[in-house]
């Protein structure tokens, strides 16, 4: 007989907010954002198949890690203004958070507030000791997120071939 598995991604609520298991209904906007240029500058773009490979791989890390990325619903209209996660780096105990705003959204604090829901999960119902946050240099606005979360800048790296700054917060 073959293990059955029950995944449940739980939904965070803010003020103006849902975060939310991913769709495939939600893949052509996630897709789009990975196809553009200015969107992905800091990400690196896509195609749609790299884009679909990434969407899966985002939403199967909560089977393997009870831990992944959630869709982010806009509670009035329903529409889909980006994505936030908090995961697991392959080879890494340290819980990652990620966040990405689609490009017509940008500017409205979507993603502070979609990423400081995730921190409040985070610590208090996953009770991580400490996550971080890799931004690509240069990238002024999630810099910004990183830094309104509590998270303080803790060295450079690379990443694929890309400077990154590691920003940290503990638990606390």
């Amino acid at each position: 007989m073959a293990d059955t598995f029950t995944i449940s991604v739980p939904r965070l609520h803010t003020e103006r907010l849902t975060l939310r298991e991913y769709r495939v209904a939600d893949f052509e906007l996630f897709a789009d954002h990975l196809s553009d240029p200015e969107s992905s500058a800091f990400l690196g773009s896509a195609d749609r198949q790299a884009a679909w490979r990434i969407f899966n791989s985002h939403a199967g890390l909560w089977l393997l890690n009870q831990a992944g990325w959630w869709s982010i619903e806009d509670r009035q209209t329903g529409q889909l203004v980006g994505s936030v996660g908090a995961f697991f780096r392959h080879g890494s105990s340290v819980m990652e958070m990620g966040w990405n705003t689609y490009r017509a959204f940008w500017g409205k604090g979507i993603a502070n507030e979609a990423a400081a829901a995730v921190l409040k999960y985070v610590f208090e119902v996953r009770r991580e000791p400490k996550v971080r946050a890799l931004v690509s240099a240069g990238n002024e606005s999630s810099r910004r997120v990183a830094e309104r979360l509590g998270m303080r800048y803790e060295m450079t790296t690379e990443l694929d071939g890309k400077e990154i700054n590691t920003y940290m917060r503990e638990r606390g």
